[in-house]
């Protein structure tokens, strides 16, 4: 139920958008939802709208009104905030069991470089620095 609603909203949220690679940004969500370990509605709920309130025009708030506190509570958690260290970011993601389930599969995806056209430093500095958090969520 959760997450039928929350693939409509963002595939109407994230629409036109492309990701680093110059892909469909819709194709990171899916991949994302489609590498959940044992997910649940909820959990698929997450993913699809996990980059929804950094990236596009939606409120934590509207969230919350349309999925509930704990979806809401979830995409907060995985929201980092403008200027907040990285270290504390994958400490609230960790907390949080949704959260932390969606970011796994997140930065699986984001670590994968064969998805770029060009490999260049600063793309293999970004993989480490995404093994290296996901070796922290699952410690």
């Amino acid at each position: 139920m959760w997450a039928e609603k929350a693939e409509v909203l963002a595939r109407y949220l994230h629409y036109g958008q492309k990701d680093k690679a110059g892909k469909p940004y819709i194709e990171h969500l899916e991949f994302v939802v489609e590498h959940l370990d044992n997910s649940t509605d909820e959990m698929r709920a997450v993913a699809w709208l996990h980059d929804s309130v950094e990236d596009t025009a939606i409120s934590i708030d509207e969230i919350q009104e349309q999925f509930g506190n704990v979806i809401a509570n979830a995409i907060l958690a995985i929201s980092k905030r403008k200027g907040e260290d990285y270290q504390d970011y994958l400490i609230r993601v960790k907390q949080n069991a949704l959260a932390r389930s969606v970011k796994l599969a997140d930065l699986q995806h984001n670590a994968d470089l064969s998805r770029l056209p060009r490999i260049k430093e600063e793309d293999i500095l970004r993989k480490e620095k995404y093994l290296a958090a996901m070796a922290f969520l699952l410690s």
